[in-house]
């Protein structure tokens, strides 16, 4: 996978990347507390802010569709700024869409603060693979299953301290207090010219500071490779995200207690923790991943029947098999920089990818909701995930042949 990823990279000391390290992992603990910590508290919100089912499934559509159009803009953005700059714009946007999102006046305040921070939680996402391939081409695997392990455990932390914390202190604190995570986030790489300055004195800097270079050959939309990796992320997310705004709903529904609910969205979330820690450092050593994909699909489908069909009293069981289906996400993070050979690709694939991924995974969230009815145990909801579930299938064949979308050096 070209000369950084080789065994002479392999030797390179993590000295000089440190601070690199620090803020690719407090980036990821930081960028899906927005995501998680809404979906346990919408009664509670709703108590003071009127969302009805539209304007419920507008909300759950928003991650992503922030993350579709931040993919689309961050395309040329790639390519003219520096990835470390990037990332601070995205935390601005994080954190102060979590801030005015806690304050929101009204509904629509509320759904426009919320897209904020969700555009800059699908910048993280975009530019996330290309900053591990620039500081860390030599543990891609390692750092990947980290990165996503954070992800997982952020996500599942909001979603479990939601209900306890609004509570105590109300919804707004509740929603609002992950702003300072992601404000914390950012100083890492405020500081990371300071430590680059130093390396270069030294000559042990790690990668250089210039934006990627144009990548006119590079046309992810003209590649199976890039419309593979778009479906894994379109199947992958729908049912993520569905599963993150409507599970607490479903499993209230069916007979479970909101707080039981609520830490079951914890539970959920907490999944991807270990298939993150295994899945890219099994898929960075297999040619053909493909079997991997199918597990994670198979995980989701078991778990979805499950909590369909099953008695409420062992939801948990279902739930735990449902969450191992997360994993989808960890084989689409990693497959970016599998099918790449430099930065300048891996950000190309990249924002293709989640851009159109997440373009098309908008719409689960938003239907899951549309598609139920009093009395019809979420079945058709269900089913329609299960049809995202064939396009990530169909996506990860597509991405399965050992190949790479650029030439590389």
């Amino acid at each position: 996978m070209g000369a950084l990823k080789g065994k002479e990279a392999e030797k390179r000391p993590l000295r000089g990347r440190v601070t690199a390290l620090a803020g690719v992992l407090l980036v990821a603990f930081s960028a899906r507390e927005a995501v998680s910590a809404v979906s346990p508290l919408l009664g509670q919100i709703s108590a003071d802010l009127p969302f009805d089912a539209v304007t419920t499934g507008i909300l759950g559509m928003l991650p992503t569709a922030g993350f579709a159009m931040m993919g689309f803009f961050a395309l040329p953005l790639v390519r003219q700024f520096q990835m470390e700059h990037l990332l601070l714009v995205a935390i601005l946007l994080t954190t102060s869409g979590q801030v005015g999102r806690a304050l929101g006046w009204n509904v629509v305040a509320f759904l426009v603060f919320t897209c904020i921070a969700m555009l800059g939680i699908g910048l993280v996402n975009v530019v996330a693979p290309p900053l591990l391939m620039k500081y860390f081409p030599d543990r891609i695997g390692v750092l990947a299953a980290l990165h996503i392990s954070l992800l997982g455990g952020s996500t599942a932390m909001a979603a479990q301290f939601a209900i306890p914390l609004g509570n105590l202190y109300g919804w707004r604190f509740s929603i609002g207090i992950w702003a300072a995570f992601s404000a914390l986030a950012a100083i890492p790489w405020l500081i990371l010219p300071a430590a680059k300055r130093n390396l270069a004195r030294s000559r042990t800097s790690p990668a250089d500071d210039r934006p990627l270079p144009p990548a006119n050959a590079i046309k992810p939309w003209r590649s199976s490779i890039g419309w593979g990796t778009a479906m894994i992320f379109a199947g992958c997310s729908s049912n993520t995200f569905a599963a993150l705004t409507w599970l607490p709903a479903v499993l209230v529904d069916r007979g479970t207690g909101p707080d039981a609910a609520g830490s079951m969205l914890a539970l959920y979330s907490i999944l991807a923790l270990p298939v993150a820690l295994v899945a890219p450092v099994v898929v960075v050593r297999m040619p053909r991943p493909l079997p991997v994909a199918i597990l994670f699909v198979l995980a989701f489908a078991v778990g979805y029947a499950g909590i369909i069909f099953a008695p409420p009293a062992s939801a948990a069981v279902w739930v735990v098999i449902a969450g191992l289906g997360q994993g989808a996400y960890a084989f689409a993070f990693t497959m970016i920089n599998k099918r790449t050979r430099t930065q300048s690709g891996s950000g190309s694939l990249s924002a293709f990818a989640q851009g159109t991924g997440y373009a098309f995974a908008s719409i689960g969230p938003f239907l899951f909701a549309l598609l139920h009815s009093p009395g019809d145990d979420w079945l058709p909801s269900f089913g329609m995930l299960g049809a995202w579930l064939v396009v990530l299938v169909a996506g990860a064949i597509m991405v399965n042949k050992p190949r790479m979308l650029d030439k590389g050096p």
